[in-house]
């Protein structure tokens, strides 16, 4: 099941990527796109990170740091409507 769900998570980033590739150069985007790439990246290198854990509860608090960057990155995708593709 960890690899899948860090293959997954890879995926998203790689995802992400690419849809922040296809935007315009406006500021807006430009400022999502950052923001955007920084929280799937860190899902992705956080889950990895708690493959390591010293503790259980180590472990469940970078999980919780994975589901918060994902987190956030749902909300800027429903929150911000103008960010789209051309």
């Amino acid at each position: 099941m960890r690899t899948n769900i860090e293959k997954r998570l890879i995926d998203l980033a790689l995802s992400i990527k690419d849809l922040c590739k296809s935007l315009d150069n406006s500021y807006f985007s430009n400022h999502m796109t950052k923001q955007i790439l920084r929280s799937s990246t860190s899902a992705a290198l956080n889950f990895g990170e708690a493959q390591g854990a010293e503790s259980r509860n180590d472990y469940k608090h970078k999980i919780g740091v994975v589901l918060k960057e994902i987190e956030r990155n749902q909300n800027q995708f429903v929150a911000d409507p103008g960010f789209s593709c051309q």
